[in-house]
């Protein structure tokens, strides 16, 4: 079942979550929540992906492979669940046949008259092109505006990463303006492009409308 929450205790709404499947070229794409044991696998795919992570991703203090250390993950994992707890942010592993292949974040999560939130996420170039990032980006959107209730979501994307906007077209991002170097992004202040999605542009789901594009397929 899409979007179902799945909360054993205390939590907010759409936290903690499974959603999916969806069926890819890659295998079955499903999304989770984090989990302290992902450790091993979240810092062996860091190390392994910088080449193709560093030019998109926020610039950050050391070395990358020392931060993306698995001895890194407990407090990282922490600081997660924690925003979690305050429904400030959807912090998702991203699975191909039960696999960690790489992260979706729900973040600044507003609530009141806004109901908006950011939407990103990185993925193992191993299973990149072969619609695991949409099949993700869709279940995502769903869920935020289904049981999370929200009603924007934005993204923002460097102009040179054509892989990230082709993703967010394909699920029904539209571009709303260029950011002027909106970010620290590889130790240089990048551009970025800014696209948004409405909960009145989804018809009816985000996930149903890669399945009828026949970008994705139901299980069975």
């Amino acid at each position: 079942m899409f979007g179902r929450w799945a909360s054993s205790g205390a939590g907010h709404p759409g936290w903690p979550t499974v959603l999916g499947p969806l069926q890819t070229r890659a295998g079955t794409v499903t999304l989770r929540g984090v989990r302290l044991r992902d450790a091993r696998a979240w810092s062996s795919l860091r190390i392994a992906n910088q080449n193709t992570l560093m030019p998109w991703e926020p610039t950050g203090q050391g070395n990358w492979v020392d931060r993306h250390h698995m001895t890194s993950w407990p407090t990282l994992h922490s600081v997660l669940k924690r925003e979690a707890k305050n429904g400030s942010m959807l912090p998702l592993v991203i699975e191909v046949d039960g696999e960690f292949v790489g992260q979706l974040t729900i973040g600044n999560i507003q609530r009141g008259a806004l109901r908006n939130a950011w939407i990103g996420y990185w993925l193992d170039s191993a299973v990149t092109n072969q619609g695991v990032a949409t099949a993700a980006v869709a279940l995502g959107v769903d869920h935020c505006f289904g049981a999370v209730g929200l009603h924007r979501l934005e993204a923002t994307v460097q102009p040179g990463n054509e892989a990230s906007k082709a993703v967010l077209t394909k699920v029904g991002f539209r571009k709303e303006g260029l950011l002027e170097r909106y970010m620290d992004v590889d130790r240089g202040w990048r551009d970025h492009i800014l696209f948004a999605l409405t909960a009145e542009e989804v018809a009816g789901s985000a996930a149903e409308a890669l399945v009828r594009s026949g970008r994705a397929s139901y299980l069975g």
